[in-house]
């Protein structure tokens, strides 16, 4: 099966192309054509699946080997990149839950979207979700890792804001992505320190070299590593972002935050194991972020008066515990922790919108006496602690103020300095200013005396400058004469047809593949 594993990230993928060429080429839209975009995404996300069972099955079996590669992607001096991907262990068990898992959120989704306006945009999203994380569990190499990471987290973006037109969903998407960059930033920094130490970017080269590195080469390379699963899995200080996802509509937040990409980071940090293990600082704060998150999240969950609300600080508290395990070295406690959350979570979440009528008659447990009448841990659990004030009081304030004063300084000192030409507009406007002025002046018999200097150089100067400010006057201003500005407004008008024109989305698709065309012949 090892030569089949790179169709189970390919299919959704081919899917999603089928869907989104379909939609922007206008032979799939309305209601009539919902199976189309149906059974595309519930056929290929089921083939996948079943390839994925079946490598499963092989490498119970002892068939498969560690790895596979396809081909080389990039070759650069002493940087090798290939398409490889892993075909044993914990990868490939979770690649066929997780492909398990998208099968059903599939079939569900098909009736609960029905008939809603972003139908076939859902399935395009969802097509392409999948593939992304299934090549985040199965790549060989951190590069294709963070591809599928990325991609997983563009998608997220898109289906948090499904329902666009509303801004609330609009702000917590544009949160939630923003937040999730940090992570990025520490997973592309842990990729740099692997190369740079270590020389490669591949799982299994760098595992199995962890026993080599010095104590704070392997804390630093797996820090930076576990920051990205902090923040992608929403453990403290990031544990905000999840409330704010469950925007989405409920397929969604069951695949995102419930079942699949929510556990993207415990599974980087269980991946990273051999690594991790050396660096006894990297456990410290797994145990750390994960007792602090797990607790957080209990306390908050408590005073949520929302299903959805409920579950996102249910989710992060088993979250939380799972990193407190890995921290603790339990790391098969917190694979099958991993297994069996994703499996409740996702019925759980598909259910939330009927779980009024699954709970009637069924009363809730009281909350625990020792901590019932604690006021001030009662508004503090409502508030959620205050981290969303916190964050942006330390981190988005600054920022913004710092944007700020730079842009001012940019403009009022770096460009008058450096000599910046001004905006088109301001210029047209200028030269209008100027040109009406100079035949005001023609006119009057006004001699405008442009410069004035002294001695033999400066006389030189003068009749230089009165030389060229007499052609500017004659040839220039009075010869083109206000035609200047028409001719100039007229352009524009030219310019943004030809703008508006290819950007176009089907001129906009051509020319991308032009580009990666004239790329790939280069």
């Amino acid at each position: 099966m090892d030569f089949l594993v790179f169709l189970i990230p390919l299919l959704p993928l081919i899917a999603a192309a089928i869907i989104g060429f379909g939609i922007l080429f206008g032979h799939i839209s309305g209601k009539k054509d919902e199976s189309i975009s149906a059974n595309v995404a519930k056929n290929a996300i089921t083939l996948s699946c079943l390839i994925a069972v079946g490598l499963l099955g092989a490498d119970l079996f002892g068939m498969n080997a560690n790895y596979t590669t396809v081909g080389k992607w990039l070759n650069s001096g002493k940087l090798v990149i290939e398409l490889s991907f892993i075909t044993t262990g914990f990868s490939v068990i979770a690649a066929a839950l997780f492909s398990v898992i998208l099968v059903i959120i599939t079939r569900f989704s098909i009736h609960y979207i029905h008939a809603e306006p972003g139908f076939h945009r859902f399935f395009f999203v969802l097509c392409l979700f999948s593939s992304g994380m299934l090549l985040l569990i199965l790549s060989g190499n951190a590069i294709g890792t963070f591809i599928g990471w990325e991609i997983a987290g563009l998608c997220s973006y898109l289906l948090i804001s499904f329902a666009y037109d509303r801004p609330t969903a609009t702000i917590n998407a544009t949160r939630v992505f923003v937040t999730n960059r940090i992570g990025d930033a520490g997973f592309i920094l842990g990729i740099a320190l692997s190369f740079y130490y270590v020389g490669t970017t591949s799982w299994i080269s760098l595992n199995a070299l962890a026993t080599s590195l010095s104590t704070p080469t392997a804390t630093v390379v797996s820090l930076s590593f576990v920051v990205a699963a902090i923040a992608k899995s929403a453990q403290l200080p990031f544990t905000p972002w999840l409330a704010r996802a469950m925007e989405g509509p409920t397929p969604s937040s069951a695949v995102f935050y419930g079942a699949v990409m929510i556990h993207a980071g415990i599974f980087l940090v269980i991946l990273l194991r051999p690594i991790i293990e050396v660096a006894p600082l990297t456990m410290s704060v797994l145990v750390v972020i994960g007792f602090l998150t797990a607790s957080y999240s209990f306390i908050v969950g408590l005073t949520q008066t929302d299903t959805k609300s409920s579950l996102c600080f249910a989710i992060s508290g088993q979250l939380g515990l799972m990193f407190l395990e890995c921290g603790l070295g339990l790391w098969e406690l917190a694979s099958w922790h991993l297994f069996a959350h994703a499996m409740v979570r996702n019925y759980q979440v598909l259910t939330a919108p009927s779980l009024l009528r699954y709970v009637y008659g069924n009363p809730m447990r009281p909350v625990a006496a020792r901590i019932a009448n604690k006021r001030w841990l009662y508004i503090a659990s409502l508030q959620r602690f205050w981290l969303d004030p916190i964050a942006d009081r330390t981190l988005v304030k600054p920022i913004y103020g710092l944007g700020h004063d730079l842009d001012r300084f940019d403009k009022n000192i770096i460009d008058r300095a450096m000599g910046a030409p001004v905006s088109s507009n301001y210029t047209i406007s200028s030269l209008t200013q100027l040109e009406k002025n100079m035949d005001k002046n023609i006119r009057d018999g006004i001699h405008i005396e442009f410069v004035r200097g002294s001695g033999v150089v400066g006389k030189l100067f003068e009749w230089m400058a009165n030389i060229m400010i007499w052609f500017e006057e004659r040839l220039v201003l009075r010869g083109i004469g206000m035609d200047t500005v028409d001719i100039g407004r007229k352009l524009g008008q030219i310019a943004n047809t030809f703008e508006q024109l290819i950007l176009k989305p089907r001129y906009l698709v051509l020319f991308v593949f032009i580009v990666l065309m004239i790329a790939a012949s280069i």
